[in-house]
């Protein structure tokens, strides 16, 4: 079975194209329904976490530390904490952890 990448570059290139093509040719007017806006902001973000949270617990050597660092992030970005403060702390406490159990776990 031959195979020409042509033609997987193509469709690819189409439907990238089509993904960006077809919301500015449909949709003309301004969005005032505010369910959609909405739902159209918030989209980045859910993005950006199905993405980074399945790298976040495959990581580290084990599950606990990668949950530790996890919920570091969490508590100290709840509490105001800056960006650089909040993957700093969740790094510190993988690396405690890591040093503490077992790679085996």
């Amino acid at each position: 079975m031959s195979h020409n990448i042509y033609i997987y570059i193509f469709v690819m290139a189409g439907v990238t194209y089509l993904i960006r093509l077809l919301p500015l040719t449909i949709i003309r007017k301004e969005i005032k329904n505010t369910f959609i806006r909405s739902f159209l902001y918030y989209v980045p973000y859910v993005t950006l976490s199905v993405m980074t949270f399945p790298a976040i617990l495959s990581a580290t050597q084990n599950l606990i530390s990668a949950l530790a660092g996890f919920i570091t992030a969490i508590i100290v970005a709840w509490k105001g904490g800056s960006l650089i403060k909040v993957s700093a702390a969740a790094c510190i406490a993988v690396f405690i952890l890591e040093l503490i159990l077992p790679a085996a776990i």
